[in-house]
């Protein structure tokens, strides 16, 4: 008897684990992901400042900045097909007390792809790059101040703005 029990105890737990197996179920069930992203626009800088050494009109006809070219790094998250836009706006002219430059002497010129050169201005923005869809993409600016005798001595400024638009 105690053979055939043992015997049997193995065949038995195979039953019991087979008939057990067969009554297992399975059911399925969903998950759905969600995320918003909005437009964003992140605008970087190197220098915040641009300056213009004095120096003599006949032999230096036009200033470059002191501070060299100024890295412009622009983030931004838009449209595949919205175009994102960098521009910049004086907020007048070049002011020492009653003393005015007119800002358009001041230029620049752009290296990297979408940045483009031009003239500052206090009335309208100024278009400094363009980009389709999002992305992080950077150049540099040269500011140059045109130099001239007919200036005013004096220490002279004016804030402009950039503006990084993602629509």
């Amino acid at each position: 008897m105690k053979k055939i029990l043992l015997v049997a105890l193995p065949v038995t737990f195979a039953l019991l684990l087979v008939s057990s197996l067969a009554l297992a179920a399975s059911t399925n069930a969903t998950l759905t992901i969600k995320a918003t992203m909005n437009a964003q626009a992140k605008l970087t800088l190197s220098s915040n400042t641009v300056s213009f050494a004095d120096a003599d009109p006949d032999t230096t006809p036009s200033l470059s900045a002191t501070e060299g070219e100024i890295k412009v790094t622009t983030k931004v998250r838009t449209g595949s097909a919205s175009t994102a836009t960098l521009t910049i706006l004086a907020a007048g002219d070049l002011a020492s007390n009653s003393d005015n430059i007119a800002i358009s002497n001041v230029t620049w010129s752009a290296n990297g792809d979408g940045f483009v050169p031009g003239t500052m201005n206090k009335t309208t923005a100024q278009n400094v790059g363009s980009w389709k869809g999002s992305g992080s993409r950077g150049g540099t600016l040269t500011f140059s101040m045109a130099n001239s005798w007919s200036y005013a001595t004096g220490s002279y400024s004016v804030t402009s703005t950039f503006t990084l638009t993602a629509p």
